[in-house]
């Protein structure tokens, strides 16, 4: 069976741009100083709030026993989670009672005690001193963006459109209608015939098209950016999928996919970086490890929670996973059990947090590799959060994971597959010309990870330090 294909000659393209050849910058200008003294100030402020959260709890110095309990509650509170993830049967069950028990104690612990005001008061002055940290630090980034240009509209536009994708996202906003009404012909998947998204991408250049672009989830799409990576063609996205995260850190619009559309008529053309693993391309993450393992299983896309649960005991803490070692630029990683590699890296090395890459041009890897070994490493993850010890983010032109396995399995933008080692990923950089509407939403701010070095420094009227982040890609 092949895949239902609708064909429009082109009509009705508005404001054909004659000859466009204007350079324009989607960047801002540089900081300024008026940027710079607004940094300053709130590095201030977040000084005085840390000064008020340590005033509060020097005002319940007299009970520093229980401002303990407190804090090795909530250590109790991670550890309880680790053993309700990495076990099974009653010791699941007491892990998870650990965890709510802790939770439950700590509160009742301060409420009793009286010490709920200074907890809350507190609680309260660290929350805002971390808010003007990230705020002072936001301030003072100088703004990279991606060059753009403006791009006459094309002529024979071919969209790949996935039915099924995002719950059905390509109906209920009409998008076959409102692409062929400005154009461009529409490919259907018929996801029941096993589609092959690269060799329908490969016809469609054969027979001239002039741009491709893909409705659905983002491993169609890196599919289909290689094609147009290949062939030196634009590339389109509509966010058709069910997390879009390319559809985000371009910043488009992923509650309305039909305004991407605007991009055949009024659109700016990026070049952005290409992910590859093993030959194969990828436009956001390649996994290994853990979560590569779990969505290996059939009964994954239907039931992922109880999936996971089932398989992460085996996973963390048996002999079910891959062992695996990573060769960087730098580092050598011995036996993650969470690998991500990621074309171009994340602003915050959160593994429970979804993120955003604030630049897709910087042509380098990110990597964050996650390994917990027992309880106590999943309590300071509780506590530190991504500046765990169990937690390391760095950034690669070239990463090698290595395995003593005939196949490794790998999650591929979401896409589950298994691969010989060694497995090699790097990036090519700007490999992909990418059209998005000229005007269109942006992506939405990420706060940066606090550097008290560099807010202390501020709060003093020293000159910045330059993030460990941005030294590394001044350097690349």
């Amino acid at each position: 069976m092949t895949p239902c294909t609708r064909n429009t000659e082109p009509r009705g393209i508005a404001r054909r741009i004659m000859n466009a050849t204007r350079t324009t910058s989607a960047a801002e200008p540089d900081g300024s100083d008026r940027d710079e003294g607004s940094a300053r100030a709130l590095a201030r402020l977040a000084m005085l709030c840390v000064a008020g959260a340590v005033a509060a709890v020097v005002a319940g110095a007299g009970q520093w026993l229980i401002l303990l309990l407190g804090l090795a509650g909530l250590a109790s509170v991670g550890a309880g989670i680790w053993w309700a993830l990495a076990h099974r049967g009653a010791a699941r069950l007491l892990g998870a009672l650990l965890a709510l028990a802790a939770l439950v104690g700590v509160l009742v612990l301060y409420a009793v005690s009286g010490l709920w005001l200074v907890a809350v008061t507190a609680f309260a002055s660290w929350a805002a001193a971390l808010a003007c940290a990230r705020s002072a630090l936001r301030h003072l980034r100088k703004p990279h963006g991606v060059r753009s240009r403006s791009a006459r509209p094309p002529r024979r536009p071919v969209l790949i459109m996935n039915p099924r994708s995002g719950g059905g996202k390509v109906s209920q906003h009409g998008l076959v209608e409102r692409a062929e009404a400005l154009g461009a012909r529409v490919i259907l998947l018929d996801l029941d015939a096993d589609p092959d998204p690269v060799a329908l991408a490969r016809q469609a250049v054969a027979e001239g098209a002039d741009l491709l672009g893909v409705a659905g989830g983002d491993g169609t799409q890196a599919l289909v950016a290689g094609v147009a990576a290949e062939h030196g063609v634009p590339f389109m996205v509509l966010a058709a999928g069910t997390r879009n995260h390319l559809a985000m850190d371009l910043g488009l619009d992923r509650d309305d996919p039909a305004r991407g559309l605007d991009a055949l008529s009024d659109g700016v053309e990026l070049r952005v970086d290409l992910g590859d693993v093993a030959g194969r391309p990828f436009v956001n993450t390649v996994s290994f490890g853990t979560y590569a393992e779990i969505v290996q299983s059939p009964d994954y896309r239907d039931a992922k929670a109880a999936t996971a649960l089932d398989q992460l005991p085996d996973l963390l803490v048996g002999e079910a996973g891959t062992s695996l070692e990573v060769q960087t630029d730098e580092a050598r990683l011995h036996a993650p059990q969470t690998l991500l590699v990621s074309n171009n890296p994340y602003v915050r090395a959160d593994p429970l947090g979804g993120g955003r890459r604030p630049r897709l041009d910087g042509g380098t890897l990110g990597v964050i590799a996650i390994r917990v070994e027992g309880a106590a490493q999943a309590a300071e993850l509780a506590l530190r959060g991504e500046r765990a010890s169990s937690i390391t983010a760095l950034t690669s032109r070239r990463v090698i994971v290595e395995a003593d396995a005939e196949l490794i399995p790998v999650a591929v933008d979401g896409e589950a597959l298994t691969l010989p080692p060694p497995v090699v990923c790097t990036v090519r950089p700007g490999a992909l010309r990418v059209r998005v509407p000229r005007h269109r939403p942006g992506a939405s701010y990420v706060a940066p990870s606090v550097d008290w070095r560099r807010v202390v420094r501020l709060a003093l009227g020293h000159a910045p330090l330059p993030s460990r982040k941005n030294q590394e890609q001044s350097n690349a």
